[in-house]
């Protein structure tokens, strides 16, 4: 890859001690040279309400602005109840507005969820697949990435402690770059 793509991180979990946050930084940690992980930070954005689009929040434009400069977008979830978490619906929406200004337009992406529970976030991550057709996201479709048991795979310092999973992001991430290559803006 001779160009560096600058990919937006979305983590939808907010808690100090996020699993997904976890699963994020390994993300980074294992992309291939020319992949340049950043989290972009949602919690703070004021819920999307279509009243603010004339004076919009300060932490709208921002946000609007960074997902805009970015090459690509990668989502990192758990799942509630069988959906994202409402702090990513929120980004989302507010990405996505004004009507016919979306952020999101035509940025290669993927998705990513963890959960302790067996089917690894597998609503969450096909429910926000779902929401990323109509925002004109590309989702890399292959391959995908359930992480199941996640609870189990970090030591208390956070750090990934199963080379399975290691090995099986940084396949994922390798796809992922291969995804941006074919899908992304030149």
């Amino acid at each position: 890859m001779d160009k560096i793509h600058d990919i937006a991180v979305l983590v939808g979990s907010l808690r100090k001690d996020s699993i997904n946050r976890k699963v994020a930084n390994v993300l980074a940690e294992v992309a291939p040279e020319g992949l340049k992980l950043s989290i972009i930070e949602i919690g703070q954005l004021p819920i999307y309400n279509q009243d603010g689009d004339e004076n919009p929040p300060a932490e709208w434009t921002a946000f609007r602005e960074r997902i805009r400069s970015a090459d690509a977008v990668l989502f990192v979830t758990p799942e509630h109840n069988r959906s994202v978490p409402a702090a990513l619906k929120n980004a989302l929406d507010v990405g996505s507005r004004p009507y016919g200004q979306s952020a999101w337009s035509g940025k290669p992406g993927a998705v990513v969820s963890a959960s302790p529970g067996g089917i690894g976030g597998f609503g969450a991550n096909h429910h926000l697949r779902q929401s990323l057709v109509f925002l004109n996201v590309p989702a890399m479709p292959q391959p995908e990435a359930y992480i199941g048991g996640a609870d189990k795979l970090f030591d208390a310092q956070g750090k990934l402690v199963n080379d399975g999973t290691r090995k099986f992001l940084q396949n994922f991430m390798e796809a992922f770059g291969s995804w941006i290559a074919a899908n992304g803006k030149s």
